[in-house]
């Protein structure tokens, strides 16, 4: 924890020579300069919200240059340097060490919204408005760091804003707590903006970062066409998000449907994941299904075969393309199967008498689905049609009769 290190108070020149900014610059108010220093240079404020989402000060950079050791022999004594630029370092030493803390303390003793009771060590106190008048900066910006202080005191982080005071300094947290209270975007403040910022956490990574993506929908656009690798990462994020969405579920199926290339790479696909889940079914659950529909136990052979196929499949990266090894199983397990019945007398009479039942079925259903009567109400009739339906009758003529001959025998 560190000590803040407060300014004092802007002199009556200064404060009348404040103008309400149209711009948002720095709302923090300077240390009046000691009697013999020249007014000092104050950071600009919003460089200063944008540095906390850069890596911390005190981190080596690539292109930073390195300390003259010369330094190192130069006195430390504050009296030995200009007393402006001894606060400056001692300023720097306290947004180093506790970051955003420093001004959320300044707006935390300073200011009290509207609406709340000018009563005790309130009376003092200005509103959001007026002290972001005097910051020069806007009233949201101020609320922002408001915001902040508050659910910090409600997380016991911080004092609460009753017992502060103007000019108070209290024991501020390190600075790498502030950006989980702070967010510099007001898209944050939304129901949009706060769901953003909850899955943000949930992947480990800073909220203002998943904002900044989502604000620039045109530059992850960029990313995803540029860049295989945020591509991916999109595709992972959609596939997640369409298990819960189903309307983005039938967005998606819409479009793939529109799209012929598209089209066609999803039914290759199903078709693949059809064949590689027939070969699973036969590995699992030690079945096999007849052309003709019939499910029977499958043979040891058959089911080894089957279970070699399937591991050469389950050893495939997400890379390499399983149609093909899809196929070759697919066609491999079907051919066991299909000499599996031939070489199962009782098997393969029931295969054959499966096959004539479904062949007859259909051809029942398409028989009863003729329209007679449309034939009767108009003139649709063709000699063709009578030859036809004079073939079919013959045709199953010939079927009774075998089938006769046969039940005789």
């Amino acid at each position: 924890m560190t000590i803040a290190i407060t300014p004092s108070d802007m002199s009556a020149e200064e404060r009348e020579a404040a103008p309400a900014a149209i711009s948002e610059p720095e709302f923090w108010v300077p240390s009046a300069p000691e009697p013999q220093a020249s007014e000092q240079n104050t950071p600009d404020e919003t460089a200063l919200e944008s540095e906390a989402d850069r890596p911390e000060a005190d981190e080596p950079q690539a292109d930073e240059p390195e300390a003259d050791e010369s330094e190192a022999d130069e006195p430390v004594s504050p009296d030995a340097h200009d007393p402006v630029v001894v606060r400056d370092a001692q300023d720097f030493g306290i947004y180093a060490r506790t970051g955003g803390w420093a001004f959320a303390l300044k707006v935390a003793r300073s200011v009290r919204p509207g609406g709340q009771p000018a009563e005790g060590t309130a009376a003092a106190k200005v509103s959001a408005k007026a002290f972001a008048a005097l910051a020069g900066c806007s009233p949201d910006r101020v609320m922002r760091y408001y915001k902040a202080w508050d659910m910090a005191a409600d997380d016991g982080l911080v004092p609460q804003f009753e017992v502060l005071v103007p000019g108070e300094d209290v024991e501020l947290p390190d600075a790498d707590v502030w950006l989980s209270y702070y967010t510099s975007r007001n898209s944050a403040s939304s129901v949009r903006g706060q769901a953003i910022s909850a899955a943000a956490e949930a992947e480990g990574i800073r909220p203002t970062k998943a904002l900044e993506v989502a604000e620039n929908p045109t530059a992850l656009r960029a990313a995803i066409l540029a860049d295989p690798g945020t591509a991916e990462a999109a595709r992972g994020a959609l596939l997640d998000r369409m298990k819960e969405d189903p309307a983005l579920q039938t967005e998606m199926a819409r479009a793939f449907a529109r799209t012929d290339d598209l089209k066609k790479a999803v039914a290759s696909e199903a078709k693949a994941a059809d064949r590689i889940g027939y070969v699973r079914q036969i590995v699992e659950n030690g079945q096999i299904k007849t052309p003709a529909g019939q499910t029977v136990e499958a043979p040891a052979e058959l089911r080894a075969e089957a279970e070699r196929h399937l591991s050469l499949i389950d050893e495939l990266d997400d890379s390499e393309e399983a149609g093909e090894w899809a196929g070759e199983a697919y066609d491999a397990v079907k051919g066991l199967v299909a000499r599996a019945v031939e070489e199962d007398p009782t098997l393969r009479v029931q295969e054959r008498r499966t096959k004539f039942y479904n062949s007859l079925q259909k051809a029942t259903k398409v028989f009863e689905e003729l329209t007679l009567d449309e034939v009767m109400e108009e003139d649709i009739y063709e000699a063709d049609m009578l030859q036809r339906l004079e073939a079919l009758q013959e045709a199953i003529g010939t079927c009774i009769s075998a089938l006769r001959k046969a039940s005789d025998s």
